[in-house]
């Protein structure tokens, strides 16, 4: 049957049974032929692309070792290696694909005739097709080798040009080539105002300075500082207050040679007399003053604060005519506004030479009282300014500024003083006469971050400091701050659970009070408050938002009588608050940040006396706290170990006040929920 169906194919007709035997044998014979050359093809190109394939593996390997980090020639080689090797896979098939005898059968019998000659040269023909088939198949396996051997021989800059242009044309861009490099750290490059400040004295009973060897500050308040037991000035004090009596020696109209005078920043240790710093210059330059006008502005971050702020500036402005109004929020807001300006004849009267405030009242009144102006604003105070920068979300400073300077845009009002923002010095600027802004920054932890104080728009700032910072300082390393010469440090380890047992222990054991103790917020500040006063022996009291502003400043008086032996506070008694006799500040909460620590501590060793401070410390806190406070200059803190032994006379009187603490707590809540 099969070569019945051949023969169809071949075109032959039905002949004698001898002539189809014959016929049969000798096709038989080609396609056994056929079979053998096809088969020999196929192996010499499965050897030819087995052979390109360990060519292209070794030399991959080969350029991997050479260049390991230059991936964007060796993606190019791999590249161009791959499509050769389909080129060279390809051809072989194409050949088999061409060359394979597969017989097919007609739908329908053909009946044309084919004569011997014809048979003949078909028979040749496939010789012939077959001859030249394995010629290219040759010639292809020769230029496939040699297209290998080039591949091999083309050097590094030739395959970055190749890259390249296979770039040009796809339109991608081949990544690669990424090296480790070293990358030198940033230097941190202050402005020459920050990086080299005017040096403050940090040893204040080395360092005192009489005040007759001071001589801007007159005879009159001189006599009023003696009366008030001051015979010697603090180093800042001595260096600051010169500096801003200069500023006005030619009157508070204008400034030295009618340039605007420097504005002046303030860096030193709590309880170094920044205060006085600042009120003594202040009073002295206004004491002649003719009209009642709010030339001087206090903004503090506290109520606390600013009354005692108030309270040392109505001490040293008595006897002077000057007027001294705290607007904190202590008072109703018509209080507030009767006590800054009044009507007469129709016409709005300032009754404040110097005004205390807290912003968020500040700018009501700036918004709300149309008869509060700041048009003759001389000097803007800014105390813990460190703190007043961080709330600059409450753009209180471009209030005071926007209302300084609101008259240069009320073109119906005649003034024989001219006031314009400032700008570039011009002849032209500096013809009319018109009165500076002057700005005065104090803080124990003023920010040296250029960013930070540019918010406050200083005009060519002088910077008074005790810390010198170092000219390697990089930008990562934390800032070094102020610690008080008179203060010792100490951390308490110590367990969750047994902290209030060790604030007892202070107390009842050491006879340690009184004793300013820290937490972290006034719900803990709360809760140690109920448990020490559960627990009795103790004379306590807490310290917080929780109280009002009358109720927190009987707690503060009383503190100092010594009525309280501890008193529970959040970090709201933490800023510039000056209360007498604190010999012992204890961090039940150890805080986060190196500032709150420093304001904490600065709560005792003030005025060069001796001071100690206590810090609660977990296991897991004392490494990092220890670092942080170490980064920050302290001059060394020590471990305090209390025995386990000391507290198990206390421990059963502990468990049975833990249990009322609870029922006090559940009290509480069900008292708010009704």
């Amino acid at each position: 049957m099969s070569l019945f169906l051949i023969n169809r194919y071949l075109g032959d007709e039905e002949e004698d049974d001898s002539n189809t035997n014959s016929r049969a044998k000798v096709l038989l014979a080609a396609l056994q032929k056929k079979v053998k050359e096809q088969q020999s093809l196929a192996s010499q190109s499965d050897h030819q692309s087995k052979t390109t394939q360990q060519t292209d593996r070794d030399t991959s390997v080969k350029k991997k070792r050479k260049n390991k980090v230059d991936n964007l020639e060796e993606k190019g080689q791999a590249k161009r290696r791959k499509d050769q090797v389909n080129q060279v896979m390809s051809l072989p098939n194409a050949e088999h694909s061409e060359g394979d005898f597969t017989p097919k059968l007609p739908d329908t019998k053909r009946k044309v005739k084919r004569t011997e000659k014809e048979k003949a040269g078909i028979k040749q023909t496939s010789v012939s097709t077959k001859k030249t088939n394995l010629q290219e198949a040759a010639e292809n396996t020769e230029q496939t080798e040699q297209n290998v051997t080039a591949v091999k021989e083309i050097p590094c800059d030739q395959a970055e040009q190749d890259t390249e242009k296979n770039n040009l044309h796809t339109g991608f861009t081949i990544l690669g080539g990424f090296e480790r490099k070293i990358i030198q750290k940033v230097q941190r490059v202050l402005p020459q105002w920050l990086a080299e400040p005017d040096v403050i004295q940090r040893n204040i009973t080395s360092n005192l300075v009489p005040i007759s060897d001071v001589p801007a500050i007159c005879t009159k308040l001189q006599h009023k500082l003696e009366s008030n037991g001051i015979h010697h000035l603090f180093p800042v004090q001595a260096e600051v207050i010169p500096a801003i009596l200069e500023s006005v020696s030619h009157g508070i109209l204008m400034g030295r040679g009618g340039y605007k005078p420097r504005d002046i920043c303030v860096s030193a240790p709590t309880g170094s007399g920044k205060t006085l710093a600042f009120v003594i210059p202040v009073v002295q330059a206004l004491m002649e003053r003719v009209v009642c006008n709010v030339r001087v502005l206090v903004v503090l971050p506290t109520k606390e604060l600013a009354q005692q702020v108030c309270k040392v500036f109505s001490l040293y402005a008595e006897g002077t005519g000057l007027k001294v109004v705290m607007v904190a929020g202590q008072k109703s807001f018509a209080a507030e506004r009767a006590s800054l300006s009044e009507k007469r004849n129709g016409m709005s009267h300032s009754l404040a030479d110097i005004v205390v405030a807290t912003p968020g009242r500040l700018v009501d009144h700036i918004n709300k009282n149309d008869d509060f102006s700041l048009e003759h604003l001389r000097f803007l105070i800014i105390d813990e300014a460190d703190r007043m920068i961080d709330s600059m979300h409450q753009s209180w400073l471009s209030q005071v500024t926007k209302a300084v300077y609101a008259h240069c845009s009320d073109s119906g009002r005649v003034s024989i003083f001219k006031r314009t923002e400032p700008a570039h010095i011009t002849a032209s600027s500096l013809s009319p006469p018109q009165m500076p802004l002057q700005k005065l920054l104090f803080s124990a932890t003023l920010t040296q971050n250029p960013e930070k104080l540019q918010q406050l728009g200083l005009d060519q700032p002088r910077l008074f400091s005790s810390v010198h910072s170092l000219p390697n300082t990089n930008s990562e390393s934390q800032e070094r701050f102020n610690f008080p010469q008179g203060l010792t440090e100490f951390y308490v380890p110590c367990t969750l659970s047994k902290k209030p047992l060790h604030i007892l222990h202070f107390i009842l054991r050491l006879q340690i009070s009184p004793i300013l103790c820290f937490t972290n917020s006034r719900e803990a500040a709360h809760r140690l408050f109920l448990l020490v006063q559960l627990f009795g022996s103790v004379q306590a009291a807490e310290f917080s938002s929780r109280l009002s502003p009358n109720e927190r400043k009987k707690t503060l008086k009383e503190f100092e009588q010594g009525k309280i032996q501890l008193l529970i506070s959040t970090d709201a008694a933490a800023r510039g608050i000056d209360i007498n006799g604190v010999k012992c500040v204890v961090n039940y909460d150890a805080p986060q940040y190196i500032r709150t620590y420093i304001h904490r501590v600065g709560r005792t060793a003030r005025a060069g006396k001796a001071g100690m401070a206590f810090t609660f410390l977990l296991g897991v806190q004392e490494k990092n706290f220890l670092q942080m406070v170490q980064d920050a200059g302290s001059p060394g803190i020590q471990r305090q170990l209390v025995q386990p032994g000391n507290l198990k006379s206390m421990e059963t009187r502990y468990q049975q006040t833990l249990l009322e603490l609870g029922n006090t707590i559940k009290s509480e809540k069900a008292k708010k929920r009704i």
